[in-house]
């Protein structure tokens, strides 16, 4: 059935989702009780989909590897639901009325899953030879960390030439990786046998990656919250169909799948069984933006007015309606409204308009052929699921109503990655970055020219080049006055929205499906990528 026909027939459906979501959104955010507490023991087998590239989020931001990551590695710290950073690594940090100096006092006796001691030393390596260096997002929040003193294991003080606000958002087991000095120094970053067999601090112990199967984690019993996890262990399948991910869920043979684990029309099916709940807390500290790249050096996308005929020929309605099922509303900016501080609702649109497309494409000198084609175009869709694909399928049918046509092309991640961001190989690519607390954060890599050349995955992949939008970015990075920051963000927002060499499509909300049986499983903002510590089950699944 076309998507454009199939608005009408899902009408119905996305209401029904829509009060599904009323009711997720009630969910308690406070732990669960049991007469005598939480209970100990147990296996809970979850999903990761696809199967991560590497198992360490130091230089790798992909959704797979922060799933998995976020388990074994702990951060200085967590967020809390209202995006407040609680005490994880460090207890306690103080920041200066100046914003050039913050200090960390860490957590005592905790160690390393090989039995070494954690220290300030390993804080400080991992700042100097990751954050600043190879990390996607972390570079320019870091880069005015002049200096980093150590005057004790339990100490750490960051010494800034220019402030950088956005740094207490960054700090948690994934935004903030924080790799074993002793595993790592001296050696190849990039090619370290640990980063596929990873060594943490967090509340469970890399055992097992047999590829294409399974991870398996362990209970870390060295742990430095008491009586924590409360899990035996954590299994991370990898089922790749997702007929056969629900199949699984439904059975009770995986208990736990985040990130849209299968389809729409089968989680309306699930929600209503009840040894199920859905769950879309536990994003928020991703703030999630579904676009497009346009790569700007292709010759017909590099005329801006053709990125923008492109955006009025898109029915981002639709799109959210009917592709995502109302889990995703129509993006304005790359900056969603769910950073109300900084997102500029002035910024120029591109409302649906087949006319005005099809006037620019004309104007362009791109004019429809004898059988009504103007150019074609390659599309390369994220390769996370059935929701990318068809977002794919609905960008080809409304293109080529305005003459373009789409060739979709579908690959695994690692050969997404190469394609896109090392070879450059692509026409349109669809993906999601998260924009997180702050822009510094996850939107702005998708626009700076510092990032060219780096192959760096989720960064620049549209290869836009803009001076003045460099020097608002870099501003903007050591802006210690909020006021100031907003209006660099807003300019920010006013230009790349005009050059598009990236359109913002949806802001998405994603859903979590988990056992009834299991308790405490969402208790932070960012628990889609944090630890499963709290979790534990109030009635053992059967174990297959």
């Amino acid at each position: 059935m076309k998507l454009f026909r199939a608005i009408s027939f899902q009408t119905s459906l996305v209401a029904r989702l829509s009060v599904l979501l009323a009711a997720v959104a009630v969910l308690p955010a406070t732990p669960a009780c049991a007469a005598d507490g939480p209970k100990r023991g147990g296996t809970l087998t979850a999903i990761v989909q696809p199967e991560p590239v590497t198992l360490t989020p130091a230089f790798n931001t992909a959704t797979p590897t922060q799933i998995v990551a976020g388990n074994i590695f702990d951060g200085l710290v967590y967020y809390d639901p209202a995006l407040k950073p609680q005490p994880s690594l460090a207890m306690e940090w103080k920041v200066t009325e100046d914003g050039l100096t913050i200090s960390f006092n860490l957590r005592k006796g905790v160690k390393w899953h090989d039995g070494k001691p954690f220290s300030s030393a390993d804080v400080k390596w991992s700042l100097e030879n990751v954050w600043k260096t190879i990390h996607p997002r972390n570079k320019a929040i870091f880069e005015n960390v002049a200096t980093v003193d150590t005057p004790d294991d339990n100490t750490i003080i960051l010494h800034l030439s220019k402030p950088s606000l956005p740094i207490l958002s960054v700090l948690n087991a994934v935004g903030g990786p924080i790799l074993p000095k002793h595993l790592y120094e001296g050696t190849d970053i990039l090619n370290n046998a640990y980063n596929n067999k990873p060594v943490g601090t967090g509340a469970f112990v890399f055992k097992e990656w047999k590829k294409g199967e399974y991870i398996l984690l362990e209970r870390n019993p060295d742990y430095w919250e008491p009586a924590k996890p409360y899990l035996d262990k954590v299994i991370f399948r990898i089922i790749p169909d997702a007929a056969a991910r629900a199949a699984a869920i439904e059975k009770g043979e995986v208990q736990y799948a985040t990130f849209n684990p299968v389809s729409f029309r089968e989680v309306e099916r699930l929600a209503k069984l009840p040894s199920l709940k859905v769950d879309t807390r536990g994003y928020d500290w991703l703030s999630p933006v579904l676009y497009l790249d346009f790569n700007v050096e292709n010759q017909y996308l590099k005329d801006v007015r053709v990125r923008q005929a492109i955006a009025f020929a898109l029915d981002k309605e639709a799109l959210g309606k009917v592709v995502w099922y109302g889990y995703g509303k129509p993006a304005v900016s790359p900056v969603p409204t769910a950073l109300t501080a900084f997102h500029d609702a002035s910024v120029p649109k591109y409302p649906f308009d087949l006319k005005k497309a099809e006037a620019l494409l004309d104007e362009a000198g791109f004019r429809r052929g004898p059988d009504g084609v103007r150019f074609t175009l390659n599309h390369d869709f994220l390769p996370y699921g059935d929701d990318y694909k068809r977002t794919g399928e609905y960008l080809k049918q409304a293109l080529k109503r305005v003459g373009i046509e789409i060739n979709i092309r579908a690959q695994d991640t690692a050969a997404f990655i190469k394609r896109v961001y090392a070879d450059r190989d692509f026409d349109i690519s669809s993906s999601y970055n998260g924009a997180f607390p702050d822009p510094q954060i996850g939107v702005v890599r998708e626009y700076w020219s510092g990032w060219l050349g780096s192959k760096t995955p989720w960064t620049n992949g549209s290869g836009y080049r803009n001076a003045e939008v460099d020097g608002l970015i870099q501003a903007a990075a050591v802006e210690g006055n909020p006021k100031k920051r907003t209006e660099d963000f807003n300019r920010f927002q006013q230009i790349v929205q005009r050059d598009l060499p990236t359109l913002p499509l949806l802001e998405l909300r994603f859903f979590t499906l988990h056992s009834s049986a299991l308790k405490d499983v969402v208790l932070q903002a960012d628990q889609s990528y944090g630890s499963l510590k709290n979790a534990w089950f109030d009635q053992a699944p059967a174990q297959n």
